[in-house]
């Protein structure tokens, strides 16, 4: 299926509000909001690694010119949200409810990219009753279980699971400095890194407005710690906490035929074995394609419970 080209902004917006909310155990969790703070709320739930603000700029304009509220959450570890390490992916939700009460978000459909996707998928499972619909952008499957999907890169995760378990916090740390020290140079780095990438997103990358993105989100994320991809890739090697078939609201699942990160076949997996799920293919993207859709992704998402 082909979209058409996006009109994009000349600058990114950036957020109306950002904060922090207090969550379980002391801890707390910081956001960050778009568009209207009195529309329908979408939860954008970002990849691993990333942070608050990896929210595509024309998702940010859509936001604005509809009337929608985007909050974008920082799990615990990146930005200002306290490091912590759930149970499983569904254990989150708990987090997620008092984040929603605090913000007077009484319904919601929530978008997650790759390693957001499973957190998207748990609120979905555990909130039937409050969210109307999931989108999920190249979502990493199941490892564990009856739901789980063989092969891909997330494989190398499963195998390194005890040394990540034992070694979490200190690579943690460690990777928050190899960040500061390299953030003079995060612009070359990242051009490095589209270099090598396959052209879908290659060329996403080679976009000004996504690179902005990406910088600012990385740069903000990162000012004060990084642990949150490494407790994700543990997370992602258990047991979700629940099973695909117990997300009962409507998904929408969109993935690119030519991703390198979680293959195609995965996506198809967890679609399969979802009661209320459609593929939607992007043709001829990779890993990021989903950011390149926002609209599209929105549009649809908001016709779902409406």
């Amino acid at each position: 299926m082909t979209f058409p080209a996006p009109r994009i902004p000349e600058q990114p917006r950036r957020p109306t509000l950002e904060g922090s909310v207090a969550v379980r155990d002391g801890r707390r969790l910081s956001f960050a909001e778009y568009g209207s703070p009195r529309g329908p709320a979408v939860v954008w739930m970002h990849g691993t690694p990333g942070a608050r603000r990896q929210i595509p700029v024309d998702a940010r304009a859509y936001a604005e010119e509809a009337g929608v509220r985007i909050i974008g959450i920082d799990r615990p570890g990146i930005g200002s949200s306290t490091p912590h390490l759930y149970e499983n992916i569904v254990d989150w939700v708990a987090d997620l409810t008092l984040l929603l009460d605090a913000l007077a978000v009484e319904t919601l459909r929530v978008i997650g990219l790759s390693g957001g996707g499973p957190y998207a998928l748990a609120a979905g499972a555990a909130l039937p009753e409050r969210v109307c619909g999931v989108g999920v952008l190249g979502g990493v499957a199941p490892t564990r279980g009856p739901d789980a999907a063989e092969g891909g890169i997330i494989q190398l995760a499963v195998h390194a699971a005890p040394l990540l378990a034992l070694a979490r916090v200190p690579l943690g740390v460690a990777l928050t400095g190899a960040i500061r020290t390299v953030r003079p140079l995060a612009g070359p780095a990242l051009d490095l890194y589209a270099a090598v990438q396959p052209p879908g997103d290659r060329n996403l990358l080679g976009r000004p407005e996504f690179k902005a993105m990406f910088l600012d989100d990385l740069l903000n994320g990162s000012r004060f710690q990084t642990s949150a991809p490494l407790a994700d890739l543990l997370l992602f090697t258990r047991e979700w906490g629940f099973g695909l078939a117990e997300v009962d609201v409507p998904v929408r699942w969109w993935h690119g035929d030519d991703d390198h990160i979680v293959p195609f076949r995965h996506g198809q997996h967890c679609v399969d074995r979802l009661p209320d799920a459609t593929m939607t293919t992007i043709d001829g993207e990779s890993h990021l394609g989903g950011l390149g859709i926002g609209r599209a992704v929105l549009a649809e998402l908001l016709a779902l419970g409406a």
